[in-house]
């Protein structure tokens, strides 16, 4: 399992003619599910995520995390962080998780956040999503886990 972690002044995911999601400061969270990914490891990726401490202090060190900051969070399902990019031009998506395990999956790690955080959006799984951002810093982090 992999969550792409972006600190953002906005973000907003739209499919077509519509807004699915939009938060202002805090975090976009790309997720990339993995075969062998297990829910145990999924909820220690949203405490993680929670706790990182990537948002300025008081004096501008990373030192906040986003339950501090008091900022957003906005989930967005991502199979190609899945991808093998390891040898060739083409990548590979033999390690991600299948769509009919991943939905149910990406809903129940929607469900555990919002029930974790206040103020959580989320993109729409399985869609051609438009996503929009400012990316304040940059600040981008990759958290991982094991699958099982």
């Amino acid at each position: 399992m992999k969550a792409l972690l972006q600190r953002v002044t906005t973000a907003k995911v739209t499919v077509g003619e519509r807004c699915v999601g939009e938060i202002g400061s805090g975090l976009l969270v790309f997720l990339g599910l993995e075969q062998g990914d297990q829910r145990e490891a999924g909820l220690r990726l949203l405490d993680r995520l929670l706790s990182y401490r990537i948002f300025p202090d008081d004096e501008g060190r990373m030192n906040r995390s986003v339950r501090d900051a008091g900022g957003e969070v906005l989930l967005v399902s991502q199979f190609t962080l899945a991808a093998d990019t390891r040898k060739g031009l083409r990548p590979g998506f033999s390690t991600a998780m299948a769509p009919e395990e991943a939905e149910p999956f990406f809903a129940w790690m929607l469900a555990q956040l919002r029930e974790r955080h206040a103020g959580v959006a989320a993109g729409e799984f399985g869609a051609n999503m438009q996503v929009s951002l400012v990316n304040d810093g940059p600040v981008t982090f990759l958290l991982e886990t094991s699958p099982a």
